[in-house]
Formats: C-alpha cells, sequence, structure tokens
C-alpha cells in the first residue's frame, strides 16, 4: 500500500490550513470542514492557533484515498515559525505550496520555496482564492516561473480525469530527449505520458500548477485525484529500521513524545532503538508506538517504512535525529537573529522556570535556553515578536506560571581574524593538567570545529577525547562583548597529564583557560546577522529604497528593471532592516514586496558602537577566566595569562 508523506506550505492566510480541511473531507477523514477564520479548523487544534488564525505548530493528519494513505502535515505559514516548518520539510516525499492568486508569489513564499529546493521535495502548487476579486491565475503563473522555477507547469485543463492533454504532452517532450522521439514519432499512450509525468514531478524537473478555490471547494477534487495519480514512494520495507525525528512533544503527564519518520524496515513496540546522543550511542526501548491523527493517537504494535508515529521510551533523541540505520543528525537554515530576556516574578523557583523552558526547548531547538549563571537570568533565542506572544500564553496555560520578555535583541557572535596558540595550565595542590590549543579563523556559519593534532605518547587517547568532550560541553563566550564565539577551527596540540595527581575535572579547567588565553592574543571580531533581501516596487519608488538600503548599511546588485516595476536584491545588517516590511507597505500603499532570508553572520558594520553598548566586563566572569594556576611551596597560584605562556611546562 502506498504511503506518502505530504507537507501542506504557503505564505501566511494564503488559504493552506482551508486546503488541507478540504482535502480531508473528501477523503473522509473528518465529517465536516472547519475554517480558521470560525476557529475550528482540525489541523489548527490547538486554543493559540484557533485565537490567532494561524498555524503554529506543524500538525499532522491521516488521510486514505483509493487504497493509498497520505500523511497530511500542516506547517505554519508565520515567518516567526519557520523553524517548525524547517523540521518537518526534511520527512516529506512531496510537498503543496498554497499561492494565493490575488496576492500571487510573496515573501514567505520564496523563503518555503528555496527550502524545498534545497531538499529536493517534490512540489506541487495550488493558486488559491481565484473567487476573490482581483484574481488572475496567469499572472501568478508567471510570478511562479520568474521568482521561483521555470519549470512549473499549468495542468489544470490539460490534465483533466488523469488525461494528459496535447499541451501538458508537448510540455514533457521539451524537456526529455527520449520523450521528445517519442512525441514526434506519436508514439506513447496515456499510460506512457502519466508514467513520464510522474517521474518528472518525482524528480523535480516539472512542477505541476493548479487552481481553485479552497474556500468554495473549487478545483479541490480534481488536486486529490492528480496528487493521487503523480506521487510515488519506493521505501524499502525489507532493510533494518531505520527514521528521522522531526518533532519533539509532551502529554498533559510530561511523557516525552518523539515523532519520527520510518525511512526502512519495521519496528515493533518493545524493541530497542539506538541512536547518537550527547554521551555517545543510546539504545532505548520503544515502549508505546502511536499513530497521530490531528489530537488523536492509536497504540499501534509496529509500524513501517513510509509511516509517521510518535514514540515513548526515547529519552534524548532531538529533531533532525536518526534513529536506527540512520546515526546523521541534520542542520537547519532558519535560525533565529534576536534574542529575548525571560522576565518573571521573584516568588517563582528559577529552576522550576528554568525546566519549563527546557522542556520547550526540546520542542523547539532554536531556542537555544541558556541560563546566564553570573546574570542569574534565562535568556533565549527568537524570530520575532509574535513567538514572544504565543510563548507567553503557551508559558501560562502549560505550566501555569506567568512570564513576560524582555524586548528583542540582535544576537551578536564573535569570532577571530588570525591564528594563535592558546595555553592553559592547572595546577594546584594535587591536581594537574596542561593543554595546548591553535585557535585559526573558520568559514563564516562553520561554528566550532576541532581536529585532533597531539601524539598519544605525549597524551593518552582518553585524555585527547576529554579535551574534545569538554571543547563541545558548553557554548564559549568572545571576549569582546560576551557573544557566543563562532567560526573557530580549535586543534589539539599537545597536554600533560600527572600520573597520581590528574583528576576529573582538571582537563576541563585547562582547556577552558587555553581556549580563552588564546583569545585574549587574538584579532577578535564582532559579528552580527544579516538578510538576503529582495525588494520589488514601483519604478517610482526604487530611488527611496535604494537610499534607505544606503543608510542601512545594506549591500545591493543592479536593479532589474521593467516597464512599471523594479526588484532590487542584496544583503543587509538585520539591526537595520528587520522593521524594514512596515515601513515599505506604508509609503508603498502596500504595492511593494520584500522577502528577507536569514544569510548567516558577518563583519558587523556598527563593531565599535555595539562593544561600547554592550559594556562587556570579560574580567568580571570567574567561569571565563584566561589565567592559568601553578603550584609552589605546596600551594597553587593564579598567573595572567600574559605571563602564563612563560611558565608553561610543554614549551
Amino acid at each position: 500500500m502506498k504511503q506518502v508523506t505530504i507537507g501542506m506550505f504557503a505564505h501566511v492566510d494564503a488559504g493552506k490550513t482551508t486546503l488541507a480541511e478540504q482535502l480531508l473531507y473528501h477523503t473522509n477523514s473528518i465529517r465536516e470542514r472547519g475554517r480558521v477564520d470560525h476557529k475550528d479548523a482540525y489541523l489548527d487544534s490547538h486554543d493559540i492557533e484557533r485565537a490567532r488564525g494561524i498555524t503554529v505548530f506543524a500538525d499532522q493528519a491521516v488521510m486514505t484515498y483509493n487504497g493509498a494513505t497520505y500523511y497530511l502535515i500542516d506547517t505554519p505559514g508565520h515567518v516567526d515559525f519557520s523553524p517548525e516548518m524547517e523540521r518537518a520539510v526534511q520527512v516529506m516525499d512531496y510537498a503543496v505550496l498554497v499561492v494565493s492568486a490575488v496576492e500571487g508569489v510573496q515573501g514567505h513564499t520564496e523563503t518555503v520555496w528555496q527550502l524545498l529546493s534545497k531538499h529536493r521535495v517534490p512540489t506541487f502548487f495550488f493558486i488559491n482564492k481565484i473567487d476573490r476579486t482581483g484574481a488572475d491565475v496567469n499572472r501568478v503563473m508567471e510570478d511562479i516561473q520568474q521568482h521561483l522555477t521555470p519549470d512549473a507547469c499549468l495542468i489544470t485543463d490539460s490534465f483533466a480525469g488523469g488525461v494528459a492533454g496535447e499541451a501538458l504532452v508537448e510540455n514533457l517532450a521539451e524537456r526529455d530527449e527520449r520523450l521528445l522521439d517519442a512525441f514526434l514519432a506519436g508514439e506513447g499512450d496515456q499510460a506512457f505520458w502519466q508514467q513520464a509525468l510522474r517521474d518528472m514531478v518525482k524528480s523535480g524537473r516539472l512542477y505541476p500548477c493548479v487552481s481553485g478555490s479552497a474556500l468554495q471547494d473549487t478545483g479541490v477534487k480534481e488536486f486529490l485525484e492528480q496528487l493521487h495519480l503523480l506521487t510515488t514512494v519506493d521505501y524499502n520495507g525489507q532493510a533494518p529500521f531505520g527514521g528521522r525525528v522531526y518533532k519533539i512533544r509532551h502529554d498533559k503527564s510530561g511523557t516525552r513524545l518523539t515523532y519520527i519518520k520510518a525511512l526502512s524496515g519495521t519496528l515493533k513496540v518493545r524493541e530497542e532503538l539506538c541512536y547518537s546522543g550527547g554521551a555517545g550511542q543510546i539504545c532505548e526501548k520503544a515502549t508505546r508506538l502511536m499513530l497521530v491523527n490531528g489530537s488523536k493517537m492509536q497504540a499501534v504494535d509496529q509500524v513501517s517504512a513510509g509511516d509517521l508515529f510518535a514514540v515513548i521510551g526515547l529519552s534524548e533523541a532531538d529533531a533532525g535525529q536518526g534513529v536506527g540505520l540512520y546515526s546523521d543528525k541534520l542542520s537547519y537554515d532558519l535560525v533565529p537573529a534576536l534574542t529575548s530576556k525571560v522576565i518573571f516574578s521573584q516568588s517563582l523557583p528559577v529552576k522550576d522556570v528554568l525546566k519549563a523552558f527546557r522542556i520547550l526547548n526540546a520542542e523547539d531547538p532554536s531556542l537555544n535556553v541558556v541560563w546566564e549563571e553570573s546574570l542569574q537570568e534565562i535568556h533565549i533565542h527568537v524570530m520575532g515578536v509574535i513567538q514572544l506572544e504565543v510563548l507567553q500564553q503557551l508559558v501560562k496555560e502549560r505550566f501555569g506560571f506567568d512570564v513576560v520578555f524582555g524586548s528583542p535583541e540582535i544576537l551578536y557572535k564573535e569570532t577571530i581574524s588570525s591564528p594563535v596558540k592558546g595555553y592553559g595550565h592547572f595546577e594546584p595542590l594535587r591536581h594537574y593538567a596542561e593543554v595546548h590549543l591553535l585557535l585559526e579563523p573558520g568559514e563564516r556559519g562553520s561554528g566550532i570545529t576541532f581536529k585532533n593534532a597531539a601524539h598519544v605518547h605525549d597524551l593518552s587517547i582518553g585524555n585527547q577525547n576529554l579535551i574534545e568532550t569538554h571543547l563541545f560541553e558548553r557554548e564559549h563566550h568572545g571576549l569582546l562583548t560576551g557573544s557566543p564565539l563562532t567560526d573557530v577551527r580549535i586543534t589539539l596540540l599537545t597536554g600533560a597529564a600527572h600520573n597520581e595527581h590528574t583528576h576529573g575535572g582538571d582537563f576541563r579547567e585547562a582547556t577552558f583557560r587555553a581556549l580563552r588565553q588564546g583569545l585574549e592574543k587574538a584579532d577578535n571580531l564582532l559579528l552580527e546577522p544579516f538578510y538576503e533581501y529582495k525588494i520589488k516596487v514601483e519604478l517610482d519608488h526604487l530611488g527611496k529604497v535604494l537610499s534607505d538600503l544606503q543608510r542601512a548599511s545594506g549591500q545591493f546588485d543592479p536593479p532589474q528593471t521593467a516597464q512599471s516595476h523594479a526588484v532590487v536584491a542584496g544583503r543587509v545588517p538585520v539591526a537595520t532592516f528587520m522593521d524594514y516590511s512596515t515601513e515599505l507597505a506604508a509609503f508603498t500603499h502596500g504595492r511593494g514586496s520584500i522577502q528577507l532570508v536569514f544569510a548567516g553572520y558577518d563583519r558587523c558594520h556598527n563593531e565599535q558602537e555595539v562593544i561600547e553598548r554592550k559594556g562587556y566586563r570579560k574580567d568580571a566572569d570567574p567561569l571565563y577566566t584566561s589565567s592559568s594556576i601553578f603550584c609552589a611551596k605546596g600551594a597553587g597560584y593564579a598567573v595572567p595569562w600574559d605571563e602564563a605562556e612563560a611558565k608553561m611546562h610543554l614549551l
């Protein structure tokens, strides 16, 4: 039996959830069609989603059609919840990208498309809201072909009832030499051309587009039939079990639910499932397996390749983690560029608040919850203000206490611009460890990477591994603003232990001091997040946009101009441009469009100003000391970083 996972994607308010509702209704999965504006949509089951009229969580439903099973995942359309969307993308077999027939391709539509393209997810376009005033399917098709892909092909009229029309056949023949020969020779029956279309959709050489109105139920049944005819999967049910985690949730009793897409084999209840964790390979029993349909869960004895299911029993597997046959862990592109402080009543125990936010962090790893010990504060990373409003409501509903958040601030990072060696020594009485590190600038976006160049004759394999473990056990701070350190290649050069006096924690101390001592000597750089932007405006507004970009320290390519419009693209700091969409809408009277995509970190445009504003005191944090500890006359004493190198035992 065919089991296909289909993701629903759109810019907010394009009608994605309404289309999902219609598909569920036409497959008899639900008895009545809900509506977003009536606050009764099946897949927007959370109170927060119904109150706001937007999808916040990637929820799933199961539908069957003509003997096939379809798992439908409705993803958030608002940019503040795009990390939730991205985590779901990586288990999709196919995607449906809903585009409004009135507004056309919007900013977030392009973000979604880039993500689907990167992960090579075969995609169907549904041009929605054709019943609305101002709808223009042909204009939107041109939009899609110009801004997303030239391989989009309208099949509404040429694929009626599963019969490929001549226009569609010509379109297929243009893309494949073998098909062109068949077309010119008049060969190939309907089944031949349907299979050709199916293959082209699967391989991403053609993207079918249909039009309709989800609200009025126009074109939905025809679209469902096309989905059924043109989707195909090929999972290996005979291989060992393997899957991919795409979501973590907790039920009302706090039990951790790990959502997995089965990619191969079968898994039975009580069988052991292995995956890579922080302490190496972890193997745990799948104590319960459940198929999830909206807010309902059905316990099952086993799951097979192609299934989406939830498992109880896995304590540490994170979103993106491969399980069973798959051991890798995926990384994500859509990451927050803002940070905010959690503010709560002093009467609340800190450990309870931190526990709540760590549960939320397991469900949304992009929050990156940090406990700042020196400040006694909880900080989180966020995409925007709407996300903070939802989090505030979520904390109240689930954990029963009130929080507010500090104004979101830009999340800066730090790196170095040239190679430097760092030395750390830790030798209070009856302790001993020394570590030598080489720090080098890494590529932008590479994070912290590690290489081991130490010789086993100087330092045991166990201690070498211990040093690597310590380097990755926590986030490291830079010296300019105390912001997270990134894009640094760390090489372990050598180190030393003592047969009697080296104890647990000694290498941790020496390693951190070596890293910090190297930073003291390095040329440190402050990095800030950047957007890649694309702005489309009428020609009359082009001059103002270019002026605004220069004022915002942005870079832009030569504008592309048409008869009445211009498109400008480039890079710009998030700090200067995060509110520009509102300004653009105001002076273009809503006719201008903007797409903003996180484009990683680069050199801060106003470094000195930020350093002064942050006022970070690098010597005020005892957990980040760059001094080394040496021993003399039976007692340990501290040696400042600029004097410690001369005292190292291995130099």
